[in-house]
């Protein structure tokens, strides 16, 4: 199976004019603003950027209302907006948790990952330190183990990289696109990517808290798609709350549970 790509972002503009007509309820409004909801719905709901119907847009609009729990009414408005301008991952969004196509997962009961690069806002043994955090928190309640190689191919490889890096999905320096990873499978399977030109944290300071993005990150690396509970770790836009009381969500442990099974005499590693 390919991968597919799962990015952490903002929405961007789109380099060139609009390719949808300004609806009329667009008077008022920035024409940027639209730029960036086409750019949004074509990133997240499949809206085919090439198309001149203005229904379509309206469709897809409706879609992420209802994905976000919103009144319908498929009209661009300042929640959506601010919903639209959130750093967030890229899967397309679905209600409740979801699995990719074809459910790929792990088949061995022993996953492997390695670090290939790290970000200089943390110490190595930091991003070490959480890296392991974020994966138990996903073992804890599967029947599944991982193990840090440091040399050859692990199953799931982690690396801070800006721009181009090799995988068709750039980073596009701070403050929009995160990270993003891929569902099990061969080559770049697995494996995830952390915009370098973020700041990162361990949630000692200010910017993007490292865990947080990890936690959510490893879930697609483990096949999850997003979840529309907005306390679920797999919910599409990042949070940033109390690290102390940072757990998976019900509906997390449901959604990689329906994949792996339960874990039975947990014992924390």
């Amino acid at each position: 199976m390919a991968a597919v790509p799962l990015i952490l972002l903002w929405a961007t503009l789109l380099p060139s004019g609009l390719a949808l007509p300004l609806p009329q309820e667009a008077t008022g409004t920035r024409e940027v603003q639209w730029e960036q909801a086409q750019d949004y719905l074509t990133r997240f709901y499949h809206l085919d950027s090439k198309t001149k119907d203005a229904n379509r847009f309206t469709d897809k609009l409706k879609e992420m209302e209802k994905f976000f729990h919103l009144p319908i009414t498929g009209k661009l408005n300042s929640r959506i907006i601010e919903i639209m301008q959130k750093p967030r991952c890229g899967v397309p969004d679905v209600a409740e948790y979801s699995l990719f196509a074809n459910k790929p997962k792990w088949s061995s009961k022993v996953v492997t990952y390695k670090i290939v690069s790290y970000t200089s806002d943390l110490p190595h043994s930091k991003v070490d330190e959480i890296v392991a955090k974020a994966l138990n928190l996903w073992s804890k309640e599967i029947p599944l183990n991982f193990r840090r190689i440091q040399f050859g191919t692990a199953d799931i490889e982690i690396r801070f990289a800006r721009g181009a890096h090799g995988d068709f999905n750039p980073f596009d320096g701070p403050g929009n696109v995160l990270a993003h990873a891929f569902p099990p499978g061969p080559g770049l399977g697995g494996d995830a990517h952390f915009d370098k030109d973020e700041f990162w944290t361990d949630g000692s300071h200010r910017g993007i808290n490292f865990l947080y993005a990890a936690t959510h990150e490893f879930g697609h690396s483990l096949g999850l798609g997003h979840s529309a509970d907005p306390n679920a770790v797999m919910y599409p836009t990042y949070g940033n709350g109390d690290l102390k009381s940072f757990r998976l969500a019900q509906d997390d442990v449901e959604g990689i549970q329906e994949l792996y099974g339960k874990r039975s005499n947990y014992r924390k590693r």
